[in-house]
């Protein structure tokens, strides 16, 4: 199911330069837990299918950067409230932010927007910096077409929630009245947002 708008231009992120994080040695499948206000999410990440934003998010997970952070945001499918997706990061705080990364499409790795899904917040391809969304529902529209006109390039997955789905869903349907800085995004904002009290690797 197609939902106005969650895709192209509603999901953003940072902007600047295409630059490529940093690589180190990592587990093929780490796992990462995001414990927040509402409950615990475990990630499984796909290292190998998408190093560059595995390395990223990683880089944030271990500096403790999204310790505090919240998920702010909760775009429910007109209809179907229970699919759409959850957005959480530093909201462009220039303080905790690293150089954008490369932007590593779903033509490029294989991997498809599917239900539980993480994946990076951006505008223009090649300006994720620190958030993210957690797919609840599939969501093929935003993976890359290709053929398509224009912004075709999709956003970048890069794993799934494989324990806490329950809280996903939760958080998707909170009350979001919340003041949108983006138009886009009217009627999406959580408030009050879900803290993120720790992020941290499991493995």
């Amino acid at each position: 199911m197609s939902f106005t708008r969650i895709g192209r231009r509603g999901v953003i992120a940072g902007a600047g330069l295409m630059l490529a994080a940093p690589a180190f040695a990592q587990a093929a499948k780490p796992r990462v837990v995001i414990e927040t206000g509402q409950g615990r999410m475990m990630l499984e990440l796909e290292a190998q299918k998408a190093p560059v934003t595995v390395a990223n998010f990683l880089r944030y997970v271990d500096s403790g950067r999204y310790d505090g952070a919240s998920i702010y945001r909760a775009s429910r499918a007109p209809g179907a409230p229970t699919i759409g997706i959850i957005e959480g990061g530093l909201q462009n705080d220039p303080a905790k932010l690293f150089p954008p990364i490369a932007h590593e499409s779903t033509a490029m790795t294989g991997l498809a927007h599917g239900d539980g899904t993480i994946s990076m917040a951006r505008d223009a391809p090649g300006t994720a910096t620190a958030d993210f969304f957690i797919c609840c529902g599939p969501a093929p529209y935003l993976d890359a077409q290709p053929g398509a006109p224009g912004d075709n390039a999709g956003y970048a997955a890069f794993g799934a929630v494989v324990e806490g789905m329950d809280v996903a869903r939760a958080i998707l349907a909170l009350p979001t009245p919340g003041k949108a800085t983006n138009p886009a995004m009217e009627g999406q904002m959580l408030d009050p947002p879900v803290p993120i009290t720790a992020m941290k690797r499991t493995g």
